[in-house]
């Protein structure tokens, strides 16, 4: 087992610098700290950890002087807690001269290792500060973990590229005020509205290649990260339970319904499951989900929840396109963009009663912020739809910063004394970023 440690350690350190693109979010390399890097797979965790290698190194940091693991190496598949010691162990022979208090440790899918964080933790405690550890699985953003790790870990979530990112992936200026740049931007929204925004696909340009990396992706997540994991044997009506939750993307959904349809096509499952499951697909990141917003908290959380997917071309991949669905479709790229941009004191919820309001936007007990998401306003109806819905939240709430995300419209609209600003998608991505 030393021997493969050894060797995935120094085919890890003849690769530095690494070839990757830059990402938005930074991770800090000199807190002290556990830096715990939790997303869903593929969405470039790994490539997190490796810019802030490639900082290190251009700060004076040696190469030597890194330590990376990833456990997600089938040799490494049946390692348990205890062998884990190894890995320290193999490093310190490979580098007798280097105080391990001086090493920066990056641990790749560690939750793959049962009761890692024991390890971690004992490491963090008896040689070395610098630690970075990245994973699939919500566990590594449980209360359970804080609660091992005894409030170390910092956490850095992660996901598919934002619209700033995007662009960048794809050699789109953003800061140009030249018109020809702005057409470029408005068409590149477009793209990345109906495509997908993990970082591989985007860089593939082949159609077919695309489809089936995101199939392979869902697959992974379906049956290693879901069904494996949790230990679910009935893997087909799992798959079409989380396409009925894709194809009820950006509406209240009932798990009871669904469950009801289920029975009514024979097939077995058990309402509780159903429950358990709507808890672990959003364990593994491919769904989040919203409460209805109540100011009383027990009426919210019974309230039915609102799903978000966390990639809009792995949806289509599945479903295949739908017809009309370009307004699910940016509905959930702004909902994702205010996930990543969330403070921790920040929820999102979604306003309902006789009109709708897309996204409550609350910071601690105050409501900051009321957004709509409509592809298109055009029609007279969507527009009273659309304004007399957020008008209605707007008076429930009593919040006053009022904003419609569309296609392409931008402008002031002035009701009851209210101003509610509409907002191009790609400026409204690119101002909140």
């Amino acid at each position: 087992m030393k021997d493969v440690i050894k060797s995935l350690i120094a085919l890890k350190q003849s690769e530095i610098p690494f070839n990757v693109i830059e990402r938005d979010i930074k991770l800090p390399i000199d807190r002290k700290k556990i830096i715990t890097i939790p997303g869903v797979r593929r969405c470039g965790k790994s490539t997190l950890m490796e810019i802030a290698i490639n900082t290190l190194v251009e700060g004076g940091v040696l190469r030597d002087n890194i330590l990376w693991l990833g456990f997600d190496d089938e040799r490494l598949k049946n390692m348990t807690t205890e062998e884990l010691d190894m890995v320290i162990v193999s490093y310190m022979e490979m580098f007798p001269d280097i105080p391990i208090k001086d090493v920066y440790l990056f641990f790749d899918e560690i939750q793959l290792i049962k009761d890692w964080e024991y390890f971690v933790l004992r490491v963090y405690k008896s040689y070395c500060k610098n630690i970075f550890v990245c994973g699939s699985n919500a566990t590594m953003l449980s209360s359970a973990l804080s609660s091992a790790l005894r409030g170390y870990p910092l956490e850095y979530e992660t996901y598919p590229l934002s619209f700033n990112e995007y662009c960048r992936f794809k050699n789109v200026t953003t800061n140009s005020y030249l018109e020809q740049d702005k057409a470029r931007l408005r068409r590149a929204f477009e793209l990345y509205n109906e495509g997908s925004a993990f970082p591989e696909v985007v860089l593939t340009a082949s159609i077919s290649e695309q489809l089936k990396l995101l199939h392979g992706y869902f697959d992974t997540m379906l049956l290693k990260d879901l069904a494996e994991h949790y230990n679910i044997s009935n893997t087909s009506v799992v798959r079409y339970f989380v396409k009925r939750i894709l194809a009820n993307l950006t509406k209240p959904t009932s798990i009871n319904a669904i469950y009801k349809d289920i029975k009514s096509q024979g097939l077995k499952v058990g309402k509780d499951d159903l429950y358990l499951w709507a808890n672990y697909v959003c364990d593994i990141f491919l769904f989040s989900r919203i409460p209805k917003y109540n100011r009383s908290l027990i009426k919210q959380q019974h309230s039915l929840d609102k799903y978000y997917c966390i990639d809009n071309g792995l949806r289509g991949a599945v479903l295949m396109p739908q017809s009309n669905d370009n307004g699910k479709k940016l509905e959930n790229t702004v909902f994702m963009q205010l996930n990543r941009i969330k403070q921790p004191s920040d929820s999102i919820t979604y306003y309902q009663d006789a009109g709708e309001c897309d996204f409550v936007i609350q910071r601690n007990e105050r409501v900051i912020q009321l957004i709509q998401a409509t592809w298109d306003m055009s029609d007279e109806s969507t527009r009273e739809r659309e304004v007399s819905g957020i008008l209605e939240a707007s008076r429930a709430t009593g919040c006053d910063q009022l904003f419609i995300v569309t296609k392409d419209e931008e402008g002031i609209i002035r009701r009851e004394g209210k101003q509610i600003y509409t907002v191009p998608a790609w400026k409204w991505l690119l101002m909140n970023n």
